[in-house]
């Protein structure tokens, strides 16, 4: 196996080098994959008849791990923590822009329940991020909206049972005793109930107290708390958002939830485990069962987010490959002919919140005559996009042309730390240069590098003797999104019509 620092790497890490934050996980296996190493597949190949696999390896969810080696990795920021040190930061910036980038993924998800305008309102979606004062729909904002006076009037009503207890109880309060206070009254001295209850005239009786320690309630307290920390964890990632409604109403919410946990707290109410088995009052009381509900939702959100902190360069992809195609759908002359079908996933799968066929989108270009397909992860990728690591791209055909299929490869590298675009186009370029004796049976045209922007926009490019790169630095929310959604427009517009486009 190769492990590459960069997708388009002429030169693989050293053997005795880990993988570091500034580093790609992918690497290549010329042969058979190494079964030891966790990791996905993101192309398969072959070049000249040899066989080659581009392969993607998680982010540790720990500062360092094994197989294959990775080291000074940020973690994931603990739940309900606010960041200390500079590892911390770096951990709760990393997590923020996973955030921000999965949600521009889910609305994808709302643009399906029209098929036939997907697009047109990923793009309204996207366009509405680009705003950060208009902070993204969350599930914790939902359940700001929804469950907060279900919380309240939970509050006024705290279930609560009676429970027997052995206690000394004075003679004239006693009104049970069970067969532990009868055996303890036989053993006390005297002849009768006066004499054995003693000088003070109390003898051990079964009372009821009350008892708020039900399952239930511990249901509660767990959520108050959980609920309390992710919105202060959504607070934290719209600080751009402070004057609007959804930031109050998630505000409120939190403190509402730490009151109520506090109170609970006082009421000696323990914190319910995960997967806890509802008994009756959680399933048939309306406002508990809310409550139940909410929980196990915040929970899968937990687990899901788990998985996606370790294969976020996957989401990254999904991400660009959208950006793409909305791109190409508005050009003026482009006309949506084919839609590969999305199977929207209920839970995110190594990173992937959906799947679909290739290519996942085909446009015609009426006045130019060229067919435009959007390809990602293609099962047939050609020798191309094989030596140039590439497993997004766009294949343009003219029909009307006796020529061979044009490819634009373009690559999605993501990093921990953000990457150096002017060496990453100038390498890009020398390698598209080396690969043009491959171009046989299709050819290879300039060069996309699609990146995370770590809140600072860029676009560069480098040219090389056959072929130009360029290299843009985007985000997935406010200026850092609408800056590098132009930057990818205008690159779409220049490989059609030209630099003055």
């Amino acid at each position: 196996m190769r492990r590459l620092s960069r997708p388009w790497s002429a030169r693989s890490i050293p053997e005795d080098r880990p993988f570091e934050p500034n580093d790609c996980l992918v690497g290549t296996y010329d042969k058979s994959a190494d079964a030891t190493a966790k990791h996905v597949l993101l192309m398969e190949g072959s070049v000249r008849g040899e066989k080659r696999s581009l392969a993607l390896f998680p982010y540790p969810k720990r500062e360092s791990d094994v197989q294959p080696d990775r080291v000074g990795f940020p973690v994931r920021p603990r739940k309900g923590q606010e960041p200390k040190d500079d590892a911390e930061i770096r951990g709760a910036d990393a997590l923020r822009r996973m955030n921000e980038v999965l949600a521009r993924i889910q609305e994808l998800e709302g643009a399906l329940d029209d098929p036939a305008d997907v697009w047109p309102r990923l793009r309204a979606a996207w366009k509405r991020a680009e705003n950060e004062a208009d902070p993204r729909m969350a599930e914790i904002v939902r359940q700001a909206r929804e469950i907060r006076p279900v919380l309240k009037e939970l509050q006024a009503r705290i279930r609560r049972v009676l429970r027997r207890h052995r206690e000394l109880t004075p003679l004239d309060r006693v009104r049970e005793m069970d067969r532990a206070s009868m055996v303890w009254l036989s053993r006390q001295p005297g002849r009768t109930v006066a004499e054995r209850a003693g000088a003070g005239q109390r003898i051990l009786a079964t009372v009821r107290k009350e008892n708020f320690d039900t399952l239930e309630n511990r249901v509660l307290h767990a959520y108050a708390r959980l609920a309390a920390d992710v919105a202060r964890e959504w607070m934290r990632e719209h600080p751009h958002a402070t004057q609007s409604a959804r930031y109050a109403l998630v505000e409120a919410f939190r403190k509402t939830c730490r009151a109520l946990a506090d109170t609970l707290a006082e009421m000696g109410i323990s914190v319910a485990e995960p997967g806890v088995t509802p008994n009756y009052v959680l399933s048939q009381d309306p406002g508990y069962r809310r409550v139940h509900d909410c929980w196990v939702l915040l929970l899968q959100r937990e687990r899901i987010i788990d998985d996606l902190w370790a294969w976020q360069a996957q989401t990254w992809t999904d991400f660009a490959v959208l950006a793409v195609t909305l791109a190409v759908d508005e050009l003026d002359e482009a006309q949506l002919v084919a839609q590969s079908p999305i199977d929207w996933r209920a839970e995110a799968v190594t990173g992937r919140w959906f799947n679909q066929d290739r290519p996942i989108a085909v446009f015609w270009l009426r006045q130019t005559g060229r067919i435009v397909e959007i390809q990602a992860r293609p099962e047939g990728p050609g020798a191309l996009l094989t030596a140039a690591r590439a497993h997004v791209a766009m294949r343009i055909t003219d029909p009307a042309r006796n020529e061979v299929p044009q490819r634009v490869p373009i690559w999605t590298p993501h990093a921990m730390n953000r990457i150096d675009l002017t060496n990453g186009v100038a390498e890009a370029a020398a390698l598209l240069d080396q690969l043009q004796v491959l171009a046989t049976l299709e050819s290879l045209r300039n060069g996309l590098i699609l990146t995370p922007a770590h809140d600072t926009p860029e676009t560069l490019s480098a040219n090389g003797q056959r072929g130009r790169v360029t290299g843009i630095a985007l985000g997935a929310s406010g200026p850092a999104l609408a800056e590098g959604l132009e930057a990818v427009r205008a690159f779409v517009r220049s490989e059609f019509y030209g630099a003055l486009a």
